[in-house]
């Protein structure tokens, strides 16, 4: 089996050397479930328009996408960085069209969390020309399980209730001063594309006014019972119920991601989709 106890400059230059995929780290202001629910109609939306997805569960708290597909019992990324498997056994199709990886929870030690970010820097190499989607968390002390979650593009999902709103704006404020000024996209959840421009715009005015940070709008998806209808059948609701108006919307949302290179439309403010 392959060591991945590389070292620093090591997984500096397999991140530098050749193509890379796009990276985009989601985190989540609204109740537990929606994050995943809508993590797994957006992957099956761009797998279906021809991407190759993959989605990394980096969920310790929250109920991550490889729980919510029945694939979290298995091996995971920081098994493979401690050499008690191989990194293709932690990789698992799932009948949406995507494939799903498990982190396997935040690393305990220093050697485990450099391991873990280089196995990680592995699995991005492989993965060139792909779009990999983190299910991710934002941990109190401000860190994330490896630091190209940091350096990713990062979107914060939100709802139209005050509370998911308060918290998405503490979610940005304190991601920046972790990371310092850089965009953050904003995807409104269980909204119409109207309600969701108030919210959106109301953050972004926000922002920029009392953090000096740009948020871009990366669209909405509206409240839909097809949705439910869909998780039932354990099928995305583009594939289930193509013609339902939540389907529409993971279209076009699909098409946005995966029409813009990597940081585009993270860097200007913009309206909502």
């Amino acid at each position: 089996m392959a060591s991945f106890d590389f070292d620093q400059a090591e997984g500096l230059r397999r991140m530098l050397a050749g193509p890379k995929p796009r990276i985009v780290t989601f985190l989540s202001a609204t109740p537990q479930d929606d994050k995943g629910a809508m993590l797994v109609n957006l992957g099956a939306s761009l797998a279906q328009s021809g991407n190759d997805v993959m989605i990394v569960d980096a969920c310790e708290r929250d109920y991550g996408v490889a729980r919510r597909l029945g694939v979290d019992h298995g091996a995971s990324l920081l098994q493979v960085a401690r050499q008690e498997c191989a990194l293709n056994q932690v990789i698992h199709a799932v009948p949406q069209g995507f494939s799903v990886v498990s982190m396997g929870g935040a690393p305990r030690t220093h050697g485990d969390a450099r391991r873990l970010a280089n196995t990680f820097d592995v699995l991005v190499k492989q993965s060139a020309g792909s779009i990999i989607i983190v299910d991710g968390e934002f941990a109190a002390d401000g860190e994330f399980p490896v630091p190209v979650m940091a350096s990713s593009e990062i979107v914060v999902q939100v709802s139209t209730s005050a509370a998911s709103i308060t918290n998405a704006y503490a979610l940005v404020k304190r991601l920046s001063q972790h990371l310092g000024r850089r965009p953050f996209g904003i995807l409104v959840t269980g909204a119409t594309e109207a309600e969701a421009k108030v919210v959106y715009d109301n953050m972004a005015s926000a922002a920029t006014r009392y953090l000096a940070v740009t948020l871009s709008s990366m669209g909405s998806v509206p409240a839909d019972e097809y949705l439910q209808r869909a998780a039932r059948l354990g099928r995305a609701v583009v594939d289930a119920f193509p013609l339902a108006g939540a389907s529409v919307a993971f279209r076009r949302l699909a098409g946005r991601f995966a029409g813009s290179g990597a940081g585009a439309g993270m860097g200007v403010q913009g309206r909502a989709a």
